[in-house]
Parts: C-alpha cells; sequence; structure tokens
C-alpha cells in the first residue's frame, strides 16, 4: 500500500474542506443582497369607493433591483423620469400614456390588462419586485405571490404627501436619492407659483370627467381634487360628493354652477376609445357659462390625468396643464 506523508494527508484535507465551502455557496445561492422593507397600508374598495378591506403587511425589495414589473403607469413616469427603464421588464401595454409609448415596443413583456393581469407572463419575468396601485388592489395577494409588491397608489386627499413618499422610496431603492430631492424642489416651486395665481384669481372653477355621454363632477379631496387642495383654484360647488367616478351630474348642473373655468378630463380619450366628450359637452347651456363665454373650458390631457397621476413627470405635466385655466 502506499504510504502517505503528514504534508500530502494535510494538503487534502485543506482542498476538501475548500471543496465543502464552494458547494456550500453553490448551494445556499451566495450571500443575499441588502433589502429594504416597505410597509403596504392600504384599502381595497368597491366600485362605490366603500371600502372592503385593508392590506397591510411588510415586504422586503432588493435594493437597486434589475428586474421591475410596474402596473402602476404613474410610478413608471418616475422610473422613467429617473433614468430607470432599463430596470423595467414588462407593464400591461394596453392603456399607455403617448408620453410613455416607449413601453409599448416588444423591448417589454406585455402583461395584460390594468384590472385583467397576466399572472402567467408575469411569474416568467421572475422580477425582484412588482409595483401596483388601485386597479390591482384586489389582487395583490396573488402579485406578492410571484414577487415582493408595493402599492404606490396616491391618497387623494392627501396627494402630495403620498406623491413625494412614493417618489422618495423610488430614490432610496434605486439609489437616486440626490436626484429625487432635486426633481420635487422643482415640482414644488412650479406648484407654489400656480397656487399663489390661482388663490389670487379668485375664479370659481369645476372638474368634470366626461365619458360616453355621462359627466361627473370632482371636487376637493377626489381623484382630480388637487386642483383645489394643491393647486388653490376656488370651487364653485363645496358639496361635491367624493366618489371614484366623480358625482354624476347634467349639463344644467354645469349651467346653475356657472364655473368661471371648467376642466375637464376625457376618459374615453384616455383609453382610446372614440370620444364624443367635447360635441357632448358644448351644447347650448353650456355656451351660457362664464368658462365658455371667456374661452377656460380646459381640456386636460387625458391620459396623463386619468391613468398616470402621481408620477414626477406627470404631477409636473399637470401643473403645467392647470395654468391654462388662469390665461
Amino acid at each position: 500500500m502506499k504510504k502517505w506523508t503528514f504534508a500530502a494527508v494535510l494538503m487534502c484535507l485543506v482542498l476538501a474542506l475548500a471543496a465543502c465551502g464552494s458547494n456550500k455557496d453553490e448551494k445556499s445561492g451566495e450571500k443575499k443582497g441588502e433589502t429594504i422593507k416597505v410597509e403596504n397600508n392600504f384599502g381595497v374598495s368597491n366600485k362605490d369607493g366603500s371600502s372592503t378591506e385593508t392590506v397591510k403587511n411588510t415586504v422586503e425589495v432588493p435594493k437597486d433591483a434589475k428586474k421591475v414589473v410596474a402596473f402602476d403607469m404613474g410610478f413608471l413616469d418616475t422610473l422613467d423620469a429617473l433614468g430607470l427603464s432599463d430596470r423595467v421588464v414588462g407593464i400591461p401595454q394596453n392603456a399607455v400614456p403617448a408620453y410613455l409609448k416607449k413601453y409599448t415596443s416588444s423591448e417589454y413583456k406585455n402583461l395584460g390588462g390594468l384590472k385583467e393581469p397576466d399572472f402567467e407572463a408575469v411569474a416568467a419575468l421572475n422580477p425582484d419586485v412588482i409595483f401596483i396601485s388601485g386597479r390591482q388592489a384586489s389582487l395583490f395577494k396573488e402579485f406578492n405571490e410571484i414577487a415582493p409588491t408595493v402599492f404606490v397608489g396616491v391618497d387623494s386627499t392627501d396627494y402630495m404627501k403620498s406623491f413625494k413618499a412614493n417618489t422618495e422610496l423610488a430614490g432610496k431603492i434605486f439609489n437616486k436619492e440626490d436626484e429625487v430631492k432635486t426633481q420635487l424642489a422643482a415640482i414644488d416651486t412650479k406648484i407654489a407659483d400656480l397656487n399663489k395665481k390661482a388663490t389670487a384669481s379668485k375664479e370659481k372653477a369645476l372638474i368634470v370627467l366626461g365619458s360616453q355621454g355621462s359627466l361627473g363632477a370632482f371636487g376637493a379631496g377626489s381623484r382630480f381634487g388637487l386642483i383645489h387642495d394643491v393647486f388653490g383654484f376656488a370651487q364653485s360647488d363645496k358639496k361635491i360628493e367624493v366618489v371614484p367616478h366623480g358625482q354624476t351630474v347634467t349639463s344644467e348642473y354645469v349651467y346653475e354652477q356657472n364655473p368661471d373655468i371648467l376642466f375637464v378630463v376625457d376618459r374615453d380619450s384616455a383609453i382610446g376609445e372614440k370620444t364624443s366628450v367635447k360635441k357632448d359637452l358644448e351644447n347650448e347651456l353650456i355656451k351660457k357659462t362664464n368658462a365658455y363665454k371667456n374661452g377656460k373650458i380646459v381640456y386636460l390631457d387625458a391620459a396623463t390625468w386619468y391613468l398616470a397621476g402621481g408620477g414626477i413627470e406627470s404631477v409636473s405635466k399637470m401643473v403645467d396643464d392647470a395654468a391654462k385655466g388662469l390665461k
């Protein structure tokens, strides 16, 4: 039998231990990267706006996540503004604002609809994180089983606080804190300037959503309420009910309110359907209002307001849009 020297035995042990260490690393998948704990706390609502349940939990999101799925167009807007388009791997491509159309190319996976996600397609991407908002709130559990899921919907009762929180979260996850501070400061400056002018004008405004011949009115605290709450425009009617699609109103109502400024969101246009909102709205009654007589019916950029609110680019666009009411 061949004799083994002590040195040879020792060398074999060293090599064996090294091999075990290597296998252990491969088996355990190496050291985990840094994560950020994010608390979700949001309500799931019925069509009438009433709450059915509250989702409250904590998820761990990989720091500087490389593969992102975005179901909220506002958060996609923010990722785009921060130069993070290369992190996005998929979105629902059926309703995307024109300024974000590059995300409808084959470079990004189509993940179904805003309210009807293709979960198989989402899972196949093996994303690091998924961002959702109100339209997907009831599907949180299904998303979170695929990857850490973060709710980034904007709270209309405190729009700027929630918008800033979401934007700062993006900065924290993707190491863009300084850029986020700069972007938010610029938006604050624009809003302060608009608010000063709107408050000084004392003109009363009304916001309506038009869709397939119907009208919904929105006031403070609603999905478009930042026109009043943040931008400083006075309301023509302070008793508007806060519901998801607006308080149902008629041309007679608008005529009676006689707003100095009428802000209009064309839902049909926003979702790519044939629209007659402008034709239906500007009837003989509406033509008798101050808004029409003074050329102050302002058709807001529908896709931005209806689909992509709460993003760095969209909020800046919304300020510019609303400012048209003072010209």
